[in-house]
């Protein structure tokens, strides 16, 4: 096996260089793709360090939003997505215009989440109940989604960005845990859409309480993507990146991490004398698993899955995201 990877690795080199290619990886990919990568990091940083760099193609293993980030960032740039099929739950949860289809179940699990998206909603039915109230769009939204919203927001930025916007209510869209760890922490009246991460929704109480149990000395970490329920019970709260700093400046020397287990990758790398430890074994996502070394040089060989978005979508979403950009 080791031959194999290294094997693949090589092939993967060899495209980059004749291609002017840079490969960016979610912190939550496979640890042998966070190891090709040229960049590791959260979806909108990537995207972010994409649009600065000289290169022709972007080789986004992540899922596919993420890839639209990109394109809307480096719109001069061919974006290619390794496994067309990576998709996000969570950003799909939401349309537009039309109520997105019911979904019941969800591969890859012995023991899935059934979960319905409301019915009777979309973005824009929301907006006309609420007229003149700002919607805050996470970034794991669809471009489309983030063209029809007046500010984008990030897990790290989230308070600070309602805390900008004028009025005393906003629209958080598409996360609900997210959407109540902020009317935790501002004092806006937040209308929130009834979506979430599958991979953060399933952590319960009783899940921390059994981790520090068999981890008594740990620091418990968690995304703002879990129940405010559980985030109630953690010693710290913060995004992903935030999670890689605090580790980095801690004095503690083993943390439970409360998010998806790709992240401990990184973590272990950059930190090799802490220990870290899943707040779930089973906190996977399938979509972010997808991509392979072998998906990677296919994307190279045939230049497949170009993610593009269209000018007229394009424009709007970096403006909801230039203007999150410009907050201090």
């Amino acid at each position: 096996m080791p031959s194999e990877i290294t094997s693949l690795q090589e092939q993967i080199q060899a495209f980059k260089q004749q291609k002017r290619a840079i490969i960016l990886a979610h912190n939550y990919q496979r640890d042998e793709v966070q190891d090709i990568a040229d960049f590791v990091g959260d979806s909108l940083e990537l995207s972010r360090i994409a649009a600065t760099k000289e290169c022709e193609i972007i080789v986004f293993c992540g899922v596919h939003f993420m890839a639209e980030s990109a394109s809307i960032l480096s719109p001069g740039k061919k974006v290619l997505l390794p496994e067309e099929n990576a998709l996000c739950p969570m950003a799909d949860m939401i349309r537009v215009d039309a109520p997105r289809p019911v979904i019941n179940s969800f591969p890859g699990f012995d023991t899935p989440p059934s979960y319905v998206y409301p019915p009777e909603f979309s973005l824009r039915d929301i907006k006309r109940k609420y007229p003149g109230v700002p919607v805050v769009a996470y970034v794991n939204t669809t471009a489309d989604i983030k063209a029809e919203s007046d500010i984008c927001c990030t897990s790290a930025n989230v308070v600070k960005v309602v805390e900008s916007l004028p009025g005393e209510q906003v629209i958080c869209i598409p996360d609900k845990n997210l959407s109540m760890w902020v009317e935790r922490n501002t004092n806006k009246k937040v209308i929130a859409w009834d979506g979430f991460c599958h991979v953060h929704e399933r952590v319960t109480p009783d899940d921390i309480r059994k981790a520090r149990a068999e981890h008594p000395d740990a620091v418990v970490m968690a995304h703002p993507e879990c129940r405010i329920e559980v985030l109630e019970m953690v010693d710290h709260v913060t995004s992903t990146s935030g999670m890689l700093r605090f580790a980095t400046s801690s004095n503690a020397k083993e943390f439970i991490v409360g998010t998806e287990i790709g992240l401990m990758h990184r973590m272990r790398n950059e930190n090799p004398d802490k220990i870290f430890y899943p707040l779930r074994k089973d906190m996977i996502c399938p979509n972010m698993k997808k991509t392979t070394l072998q998906s990677i040089i296919r994307a190279f060989r045939e230049e497949s899955h170009l993610v593009k978005v269209p000018e007229h979508i394009r424009v709007p979403a970096k403006r909801a995201l230039d203007r999150m950009l410009e907050i201090k």
